[in-house]
């Protein structure tokens, strides 16, 4: 396993800890750079596995609160509520992720000019929505209603597409629909759980005969960089958003999509 790899995986899974909670699109961030270091997985599925990395750093700060709703969940008409509208918002990806799966890997994957342009245009969608929706009518994730949890839902399904951002689509679906900033980006934690978790195992059981003990090492060392660097951004982007809204995300999307555009007309 040669050491240029490994200095890759670990960059690779810095970058999805850092980017995988904002709105600027994790995948596109790796397949982008992935493909300027010339970086190869199998199947893709480095990209997609080392995300159970952030996945376990956001339920280790919120595993206090899971605890209590899994107490809470046998009696508590609230708690229960709440959890359905998480699963209410899943099942849109559930279904157009297994459908689409084929065409998201094979095709949407493999064309970084694409994920550059969805960065783009989710940036100045981003910014347009963070400086013009400004009456939010809901700040408590526990009290949407069921339909608005749905709605959600078929927003993360656009993140499908390289470059959109599953926090993204999410985030900006929830203050369309009239959340509160912060609410709409701890919502996005929340929805993360069941989605990053069905993706991952999802993929692992499309690629899992891909895999060598090579790759398996490689995954390890991005997941664990993942792991680390998603607890830095969890920790701190909810203070951040409620202060600042996404502005700065908006910016940083069209930069590195404008950015990747030049360097793929220049370097291909």
């Amino acid at each position: 396993m040669p050491e240029q790899t490994i200095v890759e995986a670990l960059l690779l899974g810095i970058l999805e800890g850092l980017t995988e909670f904002i709105p600027v699109s994790s995948t596109g961030h790796i397949l982008l750079a992935g493909h300027f270091l010339g970086f190869e997985s199998a199947g893709k599925a480095f990209e997609i596995l080392i995300q159970l990395g952030a996945i376990l750093a956001i339920l280790s700060i919120y595993a206090a609160r899971l605890w209590q709703m899994l107490i809470d969940l046998p009696h508590d008409p609230a708690t229960r509520r709440f959890v359905l509208g998480i699963l209410i918002a899943f099942l849109p990806a559930v279904v157009v992720g297994v459908l689409a799966y084929n065409i998201i890997k094979t095709v949407f994957f493999e064309t970084p000019v694409l994920i550059c342009v969805m960065l783009v245009l989710g940036g100045f969608v981003l910014l347009w929505v963070d400086r013009w929706v400004t009456k939010p009518r809901y700040d408590d994730i526990t009290r949407f209603p069921l339909s608005m949890y749905f709605q959600i839902g078929l927003f993360q399904c656009l993140s499908m597409i390289p470059g959109t951002s599953r926090s993204g689509a999410t985030i900006v679906g929830a203050l369309l629909l009239g959340a509160e900033k912060r609410a709409a980006a701890e919502f996005s934690f929340f929805l993360a759980m069941p989605t990053m978790t069905g993706a991952f195992a999802y993929d692992l059981y499309r690629n899992h005969d891909l895999l060598t003990a090579a790759d398996i090492k490689i995954i390890g060392v991005g997941f664990i960089a993942a792991f680390l660097a998603a607890l830095v951004v969890v920790r701190t982007l909810l203070a951040y958003v409620s202060r600042r809204g996404y502005g700065l995300f908006g910016w940083w999307r069209i930069l590195v999509g404008t950015l990747g555009l030049a360097a793929l007309f220049i370097f291909g």
